[in-house]
């Protein structure tokens, strides 16, 4: 059984009388233990595809499963329990709370899914580089803070599958490579890892890369 598969996404966007093609009949499956990167230019459906994936955004047409259970056009507190109990989702934004410390960002997704663990979160805090963060919010990190932060707390409660949107977009290459250890260490414990990407590094160690562009899979 696939971590996720997805059945042939169509995703349509409307403004006025102009149409976007965001997916065109997209089909991929995510195994246990796999990190696979999605690259492609700007535009090419990259992150419309895993707001699909995370149940976060509906399809057009298609569907998607994760973990054997049907996630698409279920009603969204379906969806929102699907998630909190196997999914981790890293979007480019809008990831933390702004009212609480990354410390206590990081424990949210613990207490949802009824698991808080301060020890993970110190390991989490280390590994994305933040220790000495974990007592700032968010409006007081920069962009490549937000960015690590939002990592740890969509890997908080140690799901089945990690959803992730350019985790490393703005971090330097040594912090990219401790990351990616990190992931790689998460994938050997069984975690399943989708990166969307513009990063050579992580399409180098990935697992398999799936190449989208105007909204369809050309390579794979």
């Amino acid at each position: 059984m696939a971590a996720v598969a997805a059945f042939d996404l169509y995703r349509f966007f409307h403004a006025r009388e102009a149409e976007t093609l965001a997916l065109r009949g997209v089909s991929l499956t995510l195994e246990s233990g796999e990190l696979v990167a999605v690259v492609g230019p700007s535009g090419s459906g990259k992150s419309t595809l895993l707001t699909c994936l995370a149940g976060l955004d509906e399809p057009d047409g298609g569907h998607v499963e994760v973990l054997g259970q049907r996630l698409t056009r279920r009603p969204e507190a379906e969806r929102a329990r699907i998630r909190a109990a196997a999914i981790g989702v890293l979007m480019q934004s809008d990831n933390l709370i702004p009212t609480l410390t990354v410390a206590d960002n990081v424990m949210v997704p613990m207490r949802l899914a009824s698991c808080v663990d301060t020890t993970r979160v110190d390991l989490l805090l280390s590994r994305v580089g933040l220790t000495e963060r974990r007592h700032a919010r968010p409006g007081q990190l920069s962009g490549g803070e937000l960015a690590r932060a939002g990592l740890a707390v969509a890997l908080a409660a140690t799901p089945s599958v990690l959803l992730a949107d350019e985790p490393t977009g703005e971090v330097d290459a040594l912090t990219e490579a401790r990351i990616l250890e990190f992931l790689q260490a998460e994938c050997v414990s069984g975690m399943a890892i989708l990166i969307a990407t513009h990063s050579v590094a992580i399409g180098a160690r990935a697992d398999r890369v799936v190449r989208l562009r105007d909204g369809r899979i050309v390579d794979a």
